[in-house]
């Protein structure tokens, strides 16, 4: 059953206060097409709430408008102005939270790899998404199919990766090169970089549906935020497991 106080009616907005609950994370705010000011409404509410505030497809301009506000009520709010996403953390201590000082502290690991510099943007979105998570992340750069021996290179810095997020544009073959060399689950993000044939990313797109390799799965053109949503999840969950499986012998 839904209850009234799982949600707050801001009129032209629904926020869900439930959702960590439910689904592990907060609820993110798309800010395309959102006016300042709707953000900003939304952004005090969850803040109100002690909900961390995440908001993805945001404008230089806009963060510019918002980010004093924020800034004041939490000195390390910030805008990523290539992945677009604005954050302000619920709370302004930076220091990482453990039950006591015996327990160490459980994070899964996410590795996002672009395959050209040209896929940066996304892989930034990616990379924040993925760190909003509570993930540790690492960001490899220009490992594409083009230069193979850099990935080769590249391979200690994430082999070891819970997922991996892969963002590749033109033929999208990366990905399954990835696939390859690791046993975590790929998260395929295709990228709208590429020539004419092309196809703003749908070329990238079918290649990577179509990946030998059986550890890829694919999500939408330039969708950052939900490759690294997913790496977040299941990085999330084997953070969990580890931290249960800790607990239990202790408790032994």
């Amino acid at each position: 059953m839904t209850d009234a106080s799982d949600f707050i009616d801001l009129d032209d907005a629904l926020v869900d206060l439930d959702r960590e609950r439910r689904c592990g994370f907060s609820e993110v705010v798309y800010g395309e097409g959102k006016t300042v000011e709707a953000i900003r409404r939304i952004a005090l509410a969850q803040l109100e709430r002690g909900i961390d505030v995440f908001a993805t497809r945001v404008s230089a301009e806009k963060a510019a408008a918002l980010l004093p506000e924020f800034q004041a009520l939490r000195p390390n709010a910030y805008y990523n102005e290539i992945a677009r996403t604005f954050r302000v953390p619920k709370t302004s201590d930076k220091a990482d939270l453990r039950q006591d000082d015996t327990t160490p502290l459980f994070r899964g690991k996410v590795a996002i790899l672009t395959a050209g510099t040209s896929d940066l943007p996304v892989a930034e979105e990616a990379r924040e998404t993925a760190l909003w998570t509570g993930a540790d992340v690492v960001l490899v750069q220009d490992v594409g199919v083009a230069g193979p021996k850099r990935l080769i290179a590249k391979l200690p810095l994430f082999v070891d990766a819970d997922a991996i997020v892969v963002c590749a544009g033109m033929e999208g073959a990366l990905p399954s090169v990835v696939g390859g060399y690791v046993s975590a689950p790929i998260v395929a993000v295709p990228t709208s970089v590429g020539y004419g044939a092309a196809f703003g990313g749908v070329a990238a797109t079918l290649g990577m549906l179509n990946s030998c390799a059986s550890n890829v799965t694919v999500v939408n053109i330039d969708a950052g935020f939900k490759g690294g949503y997913v790496a977040g999840l299941i990085a999330k969950r084997v953070a969990d497991a580890a931290r249960r499986a800790f607990e239990r012998g202790r408790s032994h």
